[in-house]
């Protein structure tokens, strides 16, 4: 057991323990709700998140860089004051936007931005990065690193598979040498602010990153070089950015059972409800996606029997609620009809994106709840086998020939 996560059970590989932090502990597996501007979109609050037993709320480093800056956040308090967040909070500490922005200049020494709100320059280096991530007060920090893409842009010119493959390997290798070189000047960043002697509970814990994309000698390059640094937890990055679900499961495989046991793992950007079970299958502890909330203000939704296209013409009768199965205050406590919310979805009412978002994290949340209490018990695998058809499915009705996407 490290100061900062406790084991309490494995299930094959998949693990139940305990992240402990300055800001109180974490039943793991769990899933981070995804503020990236210090709130989650379609107007769901703190309130909310508490009544859904959200456990953890994660940042973004780069946007709130740019808007309101971390100097005026920290004036107001940092984060958990500004926000009014009493859980822990994790920032992502802009590697993810070396990836998804287009307009950026990569450099071994950091990365220059422009913003996508005036055009301003921005630059991001491990420093600056955790200057950041610390001004916003976050109770878990993530190392800057270098996220490459999985594959090449369409627009590339070499016809060669060979050749393709070949150009992508470098650019990885070298996101893989960048992504270790920041780590070890994030620690320096952090350490120079914090004593070295406090315990992770006294202070904001750091998390390195794993790249590599799908070249097996590139991952275990650069597991074998962050997990040699003294990080509080180790992620995996650099996955879901366009390489086959299958060649995803095949990364998790080769690096869960060489990362540290007893650190927590963190997966990012990840994922699916079946995502995130083959990943606690395969000893992951912590996800982030933004997958349910996007999902949910364009009707999508996540349920125990399926997945539905809530603005399908098929619900506008149905009175029936999203989930019988579901605890949250959609289903079980207001007990909307899928008619209304069809209806809401159809007519553009924001109320319709508010509720649809508060199921569908309520349901990660209670998936990940569900997925611990099968690994305490011994029965993860069985449980996963059974609800796995019934989660991953959609119905019929959701891909109806004829269905209305425009607003009534």
């Amino acid at each position: 057991m490290s100061d900062n996560f406790e084991l309490q059970k494995i299930d094959g590989s998949a693990r139940a323990g305990i992240l402990k932090t300055r800001k109180g502990e974490v039943a793991t597996p769990f899933f981070l709700s995804v503020a990236t501007r210090g709130a989650i979109k379609a107007g769901v609050d703190g309130d909310d998140l508490q009544q859904m037993q959200a456990p953890v709320l994660l940042a973004n480093t780069y946007h709130l860089h740019l808007r309101p800056g971390s100097e005026r956040i920290a004036q107001m308090g940092g984060l958990h004051s500004f926000t009014g967040w009493k859980g822990p909070i994790l920032t992502d500490s802009g590697g993810f936007q070396v990836f998804s922005l287009q307009r950026k200049k990569i450099q071994d020494h950091g990365v220059l931005f422009r913003s996508h709100i005036d055009g301003a320059e921005i630059f991001l280096d491990a420093k600056k990065s955790i200057e950041i991530q610390n001004n916003l007060g976050a109770d878990i920090l993530m190392a800057f690193d270098e996220c490459p893409a999985g594959s090449l842009p369409h627009t590339s010119t070499l016809s060669s598979p060979e050749k393709r493959q070949k150009k992508l390997y470098f650019k990885i290798r070298t996101a893989v040498e960048r992504t270790t070189q920041w780590a070890k000047e994030s620690l320096e960043a952090h350490f120079a602010q914090w004593d070295k002697k406090l315990s992770p509970l006294e202070r904001p814990q750091v998390f390195g990153i794993i790249q590599g994309g799908t070249f097996p000698d590139l991952r275990n390059k650069s597991l074998q070089e962050i997990t040699a640094l003294p990080f509080d937890g180790f992620a995996l990055g650099g996955l879901a950015v366009g390489e086959e679900t299958s060649a995803m499961y095949e990364v998790l495989d080769q690096m869960t059972s060489q990362m540290p046991s007893q650190k927590p793992r963190y997966l990012m950007g990840v994922g699916t409800p079946g995502n995130l079970l083959e990943a606690i299958g395969r000893g992951i502890d912590m996800f982030d996606c933004v997958m349910p909330m996007r999902n949910a203000r364009h009707g999508t939704v996540f349920t125990h029997h399926g997945i539905l296209k809530i603005s399908n013409s098929a619900y506008r009768e149905d009175t029936g609620v999203l989930d019988l199965e579901c605890t949250c205050p959609v289903c079980a406590e207001k007990k909307y009809s899928r008619a209304y919310l069809c209806h809401l979805l159809r007519t553009g009412e924001i109320l319709g994106q508010r509720l649809l978002t508060i199921h569908n994290l309520s349901f990660y949340h209670q998936l990940m709840r569900t997925a611990r209490e099968k690994i305490l018990a011994g029965q993860f695998y069985s449980w996963k086998e059974k609800i796995f058809p019934h989660i991953t499915k959609t119905p019929p009705e959701a891909g109806k020939k004829g269905e209305e996407k425009t607003k009534d």
